[in-house]
């Protein structure tokens, strides 16, 4: 009831900031020649005036959970957010950056709840099992914070490992995934801040189910598990490169210190991915080639990927030369039937060079109904090829010279204006892992050479 207020209260503050700066550009309206701008883009911008901006990154900041989450996830998409209003866009960058913690008060209850005694009293919580406890987090996300500890003697004997890295939910974000996303989606649609054709009902409902696994760390911890036995390299074959499973770290679970609220995982060191980029070329190569193949190794050989591509989730550990992968709450499985056709798309923009063929995958896929416009289908086809150029570059492909996001952009309006369905569902998570590895490459201006990767993972639909 609360958040629902705090929405109710937020709208009505859009709304008279909204009036607000109308009445001021009255005057400058009746001084100026009449155009035809007199639409929902005019509308837009007298939404989203600095005043509404600075509520709406505010309120969505302190509120957290869905509306933060579904932000990131809106303001991470290049091809996406190139779509929608710079307005928005403002709002989305802003809101992503923000961080507010959690009061030492409720990390304690909640902590208490969690992990300690049945009495429920704070103190409880850490004896016997964390010998340190920095309250002050160092990470902080949209649904939970990360702390650092070390572990009491005997778990630290337990699991061979003493300094562990504590992530904390932030109270009440499972249950309002619904509610949040529901108001989020008719502020979206009152502002008319998306243009038709982005299918926001589509992009909620992906929200939703992402959500929801994220917001159980005993599902987290599970895919922790699993990966870490995925990219083991004793399960390497002939058919991978060398050095491809010796490339990762994956921190090692606490179990009896996690719970679906709290997961606490070995901590391990490095940078982020983002501060990599004044490292020599040699190693900005190898760090766009291990994410660019990892991709494909997800997908095609494990069936199963971690589809947050937020730069944070990898660490350069510049001594061990390994990436540590961390926050596996965004994973999602994908079916052997969609993974098949996804990579023969791969293939028919990639190897083949075959828009024709891209355009018949594309229709068995789901891009696609059959009826669109000759325009729109050809939109489309360009980019997917587009998408594919790097798969079929022989060579190193020179990420640091790319135009590929600039040439995918200049496709959107006609999707947009044309398009008769939504993406299948599957692609809203997948290709926020594959265009944050294109992004992450660019920035690196790293050169790859992902038609050998692709090959290799991808050989069948040769």
């Amino acid at each position: 009831m609360l958040r629902l207020y705090h929405y109710g209260i937020l709208a009505a503050g859009l709304g008279i900031g909204a009036l607000g700066e109308a009445i001021k550009t009255i005057g400058q309206s009746n001084s100026a020649t009449s155009t035809s701008n007199s639409n929902s883009n005019s509308q837009s911008s007298l939404f989203l005036n600095k005043s509404n901006i600075d509520r709406l990154v505010n309120k969505l900041s302190k509120m957290r959970g869905a509306a933060l989450k579904l932000g990131q996830m809106l303001s991470i998409q290049d091809n996406t957010s190139n779509a929608i209003s710079p307005e928005l866009e403002q709002v989305l960058i802003r809101v992503q950056n923000s961080a507010n913690y959690m009061p030492v008060k409720h990390l304690n209850k909640v902590m208490a709840k969690e992990l300690g005694r049945s009495n429920g009293n704070s103190k409880d919580w850490k004896a016997g099992k964390f010998s340190e406890f920095n309250e002050i987090p160092f990470a902080a996300a949209s649904i939970g914070q990360v702390h650092e500890a070390k572990l009491s003697k005997r778990l630290a004997d337990k699991y061979g490992f003493e300094r562990v890295a504590v992530k904390v939910q932030y109270p009440g974000s499972a249950i309002s995934i619904d509610s949040d996303l529901d108001n989020l989606s008719s502020l979206l649609v009152m502002s008319r801040l998306l243009p038709r054709g982005m299918y926001l009902e589509s992009t909620i409902a992906s929200a939703r189910k992402d959500l929801k696994l994220e917001c159980d760390y005993e599902y987290e911890g599970s895919q922790l598990d699993k990966f870490g036995k995925l990219l083991s390299p004793e399960n390497k074959n002939p058919g991978n490169s060398v050095g491809v499973f010796e490339a990762f770290r994956i921190p090692k679970l606490v179990p009896e210190l996690s719970t679906k609220q709290v997961l606490t995982t070995e901590y391990i060191p490095g940078i982020p991915l983002s501060k990599t980029t004044k490292y020599d070329q040699e190693t900005r190569n190898w760090i766009g080639s291990k994410i660019m193949e990892l991709c494909l190794l997800e997908l095609f050989k494990f069936g199963v990927m971690q589809t947050d591509p937020n730069w944070s989730n990898f660490l350069y550990d510049h001594q061990t030369k390994k990436i540590g992968l961390i926050d596996f709450g965004a994973t999602r499985t994908f079916s052997p039937e969609f993974l098949d056709m996804y990579g023969r798309l791969l293939a028919s923009a990639g190897y083949h060079n075959d828009r024709k063929l891209c355009e018949k995958v594309s229709l068995e896929i789901g891009y696609l109904t059959g009826h669109e416009t000759r325009l729109m289908k050809d939109s489309h086809v360009d980019s997917v090829m587009i998408l594919g150029e790097p798969f079929r570059f022989e060579g190193e492909y020179d990420f640091s010279n790319q135009t590929i996001t600039h040439r995918i952009r200049e496709t959107i309006p006609v999707m947009l204006k044309h398009r008769l369905t939504p993406p299948p569902e599957e692609t809203y998570s997948l290709h926020r892992k594959l265009s944050g590895a294109y992004l992450l490459c660019a920035k690196l201006g790293a050169k790859v050479n992902c038609y050998v990767i692709f090959a290799k993972y991808l050989s069948k639909h040769f």
